[in-house]
């Protein structure tokens, strides 16, 4: 299995529009962030783990020439506001498959109801095939994934394991009977907003506790802000498994 990091940003991406922060100044490349979201591949397989307003950038960045489907972790405008960018794969293939839990399905067919409307549908609006996730494992081809159930602040939003693989962001607490799910990880992917505390994400601590109780392989931090730091300064004081995603990384799993 491949993963490429299209974003590791958080809501308003590095730089922030008009800020003169120093990491928003920054000329490291790493220290440039689209709004969060991984690109999935086995066999002949991929998936995209959210769709957000950065989408077209990342697909052109990564060269993606098609997609199986989009699996949504909550329906936040950075985590679902380019959905109308997945028209060159819907009328590449089709239709695009969604896999989303139902506050997601419900937010995007208000938001997006042109692509939802049935009778008089514009010409040009890409096609989906909504399936309705729960808290319960669901096969994508010939993978098993299993929905992680996190709190995001008082919003319940789902991360994804894929076998020895999990991606969890936006995450603020999380249940025991959660966390059980993720034994024995390979890899494990999860936010890491800023080094002071926040209301709705984990901070820099946090991250690393939670980290440390779950116990992967490695572990890699991503849907962070300018006021983590700088990404060279903020590596070097890491434990050595755990590694700050940078927009395009690549790993094998």
């Amino acid at each position: 299995m491949k993963l490429t990091f299209l974003g590791t940003g958080t809501s308003q991406g590095i730089p922030v529009i008009g800020c003169t922060n120093d990491v928003c100044l920054s000329k490291d490349p790493k220290d440039k962030r689209l709004r969060s979201s991984v690109l999935i591949e086995w066999d002949n397989y991929t998936y995209v783990i959210d769709c957000g307003p950065d989408f077209r950038q990342q697909m052109l960045n990564s060269k993606v020439k098609n997609i199986n489907g989009i699996l949504f972790t909550h329906f936040h405008a950075d985590h679902t506001a380019g959905l109308d960018d997945i028209r060159p794969f819907s009328h590449k293939n089709g239709h695009v498959l969604f896999y989303a839990k139902n506050d997601v399905i419900e937010n995007l067919m208000e938001r997006f109801k042109y692509i939802f409307t049935i009778s008089n549908k514009y010409i040009g609006a890409p096609n989906v095939i909504l399936n309705e996730i729960e808290n319960k494992s669901f096969h994508l081809d010939n993978i098993k994934v299993t929905p992680i159930e996190v709190l995001h602040g008082k919003l319940k939003i789902f991360g994804f394991r894929f076998n020895d693989f999990a991606y969890i962001t936006d995450a603020k607490t999380i249940t025991n009977k959660e966390i059980e799910k993720l034994d024995k990880l390979e890899v494990l992917v999860v936010n890491a907003l800023r080094i002071d505390e926040h209301p709705t994400h984990f901070n820099l601590q946090q991250s690393l506790d939670f980290i440390e109780e779950v116990k992967p392989k490695r572990a890699y931090l991503t849907h962070i802000s300018h006021k983590l730091g700088f990404h060279a300064e903020v590596s070097k004081i890491l434990p050595e498994n755990v590694f700050l995603a940078f927009d395009g990384l690549t790993i094998q799993i």
